[in-house]
């Protein structure tokens, strides 16, 4: 079940070259039940699922446990609702889609968002207005101290801005393995955020459902971001920073087009490609990593490129975003 010495290229969306010490397919709670009463989960571990959130800088020395739990499964519904429970280690937009393609609203925002279920509450996923927690019911996981299922509500899972109880005090600890989503049948459509209206008007869509919404919001990242089967990439690599709203008053004065947006009494959330573009690093190459030439948002490998020069870009971006602007950035990926 264990295997040894295996290469984690093919299971990093940055495709980056390192090793792990060992790895394991996860399929079920009772395949971490078998390594736990052998003693295997006491070693130094990490969780991956779609691998499209995580940059390698070295070889693992440890056990990498792959989340490949199968399963999409309706609990329950009534005329309104439908409660829905996914296995941790289903595609994302596979299940976006197949929701969507029943007539369930709630998800369709976050189309095309790369990386399994698992991962989804552990970054709060979210897109264009709209986050995991917004439709998020329950989660069961695997704790390995313990060896026991333990479930997940709203209230336990501290979720905030790419951000959960599961990515701080509960890192490593838990194995998500089915999330229960409450999905709604007679969806209301959230098209205010972003590009979504001007991608549906030029569909020629004036009255559009959560299928065309779907629809505007895969061409909008399609056109945007890489596809990461082609070039080595994790998608958005910094959070949106959250500032004072009087920062971003003054940052205003000085650049009109600033983009922003309300969050919070006092607080503004800043669009960090904006800044990252302004600051002069969309479309830069150093070698065999970059910043992406149609969104600076997205950090690139060429091809070759390593995980410690990847690193060093984003580290060496947000010194500049800081020195410009005052604003911090804050990676939204792991680093190995």
């Amino acid at each position: 079940m264990i295997q040894h010495d295996v290469s984690l290229l093919p299971y990093n969306t940055f495709h980056l070259q390192a090793t792990a010490d060992s790895l394991c397919e996860i399929k079920s709670a009772a395949d971490l039940g078998v390594l736990y009463n052998e003693g295997k989960l006491h070693q130094p571990m990490l969780i991956l699922g779609g691998g499209s959130n995580i940059v390698f800088t070295r070889d693992y020395e440890g056990l990498v446990l792959l989340n490949r739990v199968p399963g999409r499964t309706i609990i329950q519904e009534d005329e309104e609702n439908v409660l829905v429970e996914l296995g941790g280690g289903e595609n994302w937009h596979a299940c976006v889609q197949w929701s969507v393609n029943q007539g369930w609203g709630g998800i369709e925002n976050m189309s095309l968002i790369p990386g399994t279920v698992g991962a989804a509450p552990v970054q709060n996923i979210g897109a264009y207005g709209v986050e995991l927690k917004d439709v998020f019911h329950s989660l069961i996981a695997f704790d390995m101290h313990t060896g026991m299922l333990r479930t997940f509500h709203y209230s336990d899972c501290h979720f905030g801005y790419r951000d959960s109880l599961f990515k701080n005090k509960g890192k490593g600890r838990y194995f998500i393995l089915q999330v229960l989503l409450k999905l709604n049948k007679k969806p209301a459509v959230h098209t205010r955020y972003g590009d979504i209206q001007a991608e549906l008007a030029a569909m020629g869509v004036s009255n559009p459902g959560i299928k065309e919404v779907a629809e505007a919001v895969i061409a909008i990242r399609r056109s945007k971001l890489p596809d990461p089967a082609e070039l080595g990439n994790c998608g958005s690599f910094f959070k949106n920073p959250v500032v004072d709203s009087a920062l971003a008053d003054h940052l205003q004065e000085e650049y009109p087009e600033l983009k922003r947006f309300e969050a919070g009494p006092g607080r503004t959330k800043l669009a960090a490609g904006w800044l990252i573009e302004k600051a002069g690093w969309k479309g830069f190459r150093r070698g065999a990593v970059g910043v992406h030439s149609r969104q600076a948002l997205v950090l690139v490998n060429y091809g070759g490129g390593t995980g410690a020069e990847i690193r060093q870009l984003a580290q060496d971006v947000q010194q500049s975003v800081l020195e410009k602007f005052g604003v911090q950035l804050e990676m939204e990926v792991n680093i190995v």
